[in-house]
């Protein structure tokens, strides 16, 4: 990882420094008392029309010998954090806004022997393109240590998916952070319509999608050599207390979970130098009122708002998915989706994971 020393926003009295409409908790114990200060650096300003042209250009692979990094030897750990509203933190209120696993994270990465400076990029709704195009570019000026890498969920969920552009883009936003010098966080994650509990016709056509792109992470997360968290297997699913009242979004203990589970996985590369954050919830739940008044404001929102673009083609979806099962021929559809990853895969260059791959295989998140 780089060697180079950024300046920090200072501090004041206290330790905690927060941007504007951020909140929560801005230091953090360290593993052997000593505290760590985390630094919570604000967004970065609007982009220039010539700013936002460059992020858009796309950023050649990067040799896989040039991946090999040692864990930060200067006092202060850069992490920047990429994604959508999961990484935002959505479902984790706080006085004030969201915190998130990220800044759950970003609290136990310090320690005693050096201080964090935590960005989050994320932004709800984002898809593939606005990491490819916006948030890259803006993690690559901060030069991070860390940048997790999270999204691909709400690409799922538009009429727009295309497996091939989600892993050219995800490919080039690995390229450019891990030739930087960054160490990448990436997760694979539940698909939308079992968090949903969806029938069957529904649910199918969005979890082959969700498989695909987790099967497309997997992929990368070997090609850049990730820290890399399964998140997608059953007990995210049905355990309820892990999700928020819109069942899309973890509750502060999913966030919990998550932040836990990558910080385990940085510690064992020696990354993670501070305490590992706690499973069980610091905030009460919400009552009763408060969840019901925040699906039908933003639960509302977001149904109207997909209603346009992902739900006449989901029915078209079901539609033939249903078709295809009576007729005993749903696996076409999943031989389908298995090509098309196949291809999508052997498109990028230098592709030693393909390795190994076989279409029509039985895809796993």
């Amino acid at each position: 990882m780089s060697g180079a020393t950024t300046p920090r926003a200072s501090a004041p009295a206290g330790g905690r420094v927060t941007p504007a409409g951020a909140s929560g908790p801005a230091t953090a114990g360290g593993a052997s008392g000593a505290p760590a200060l985390v630094t919570v650096v604000g967004a970065p300003a609007p982009a220039t029309p010539a700013a936002a042209s460059a992020r858009a250009t796309a950023v050649p692979a990067v040799p896989a010998d040039a991946l090999a990094r040692p864990a930060p030897a200067r006092a202060t750990v850069r992490f920047a954090a990429l994604g959508d509203s999961l990484t935002e933190g959505i479902g984790d209120p706080v006085q004030g806004g969201w915190r998130g696993w990220a800044a759950l994270l970003a609290e136990g990465l310090g320690g005693s022997e050096r201080d964090v400076e935590f960005r989050n990029l994320a932004v709800a709704g984002a898809l593939s393109a606005d990491v490819h195009e916006r948030q890259a570019a803006a993690a690559a000026e901060f030069r991070p240590d860390i940048a997790s890498v999270v999204v691909g969920v709400n690409d799922t969920l538009r009429r727009s998916f295309d497996i091939r552009l989600l892993t050219e883009r995800l490919d080039e936003v690995c390229a450019l952070l891990a030739g930087g010098g960054a160490v990448l966080l990436t997760a694979c994650l539940p698909d939308p319509g079992t968090a949903l509990g969806l029938p069957g016709p529904l649910r199918r056509p969005l979890a082959r999608r969700q498989q695909a792109v987790n099967a497309v992470v997997h992929a990368l997360s070997a090609r850049y050599d990730s820290v890399h968290l399964h998140a997608s297997d059953r007990t995210w699913t049905e355990d309820r207390s892990l999700w928020s009242v819109d069942r899309l979004h973890p509750a502060e203990r999913g966030h919990r979970r998550l932040a836990a589970g990558f910080h385990r996985l940085l510690a064992e590369r020696g990354l993670a130098l501070g305490t590992r954050p706690g499973h069980e919830p610091r905030q009460p739940p919400p009552t009763r009122a408060a969840a019901a008044l925040w699906l039908a404001t933003e639960g509302t929102g977001w149904l109207a708002r997909r209603s346009t673009d992902l739900l006449p083609q989901l029915l078209g979806l079901a539609a033939a998915e249903a078709g295809h099962w009576a007729r005993g021929t749903g696996e076409r559809l999943d031989a389908r989706a298995e090509q098309a990853l196949f291809e999508a895969l052997a498109g990028l260059p230098r592709t030693p994971f393909l390795q190994g791959f076989v279409p029509h295989a039985r895809m796993e998140g």
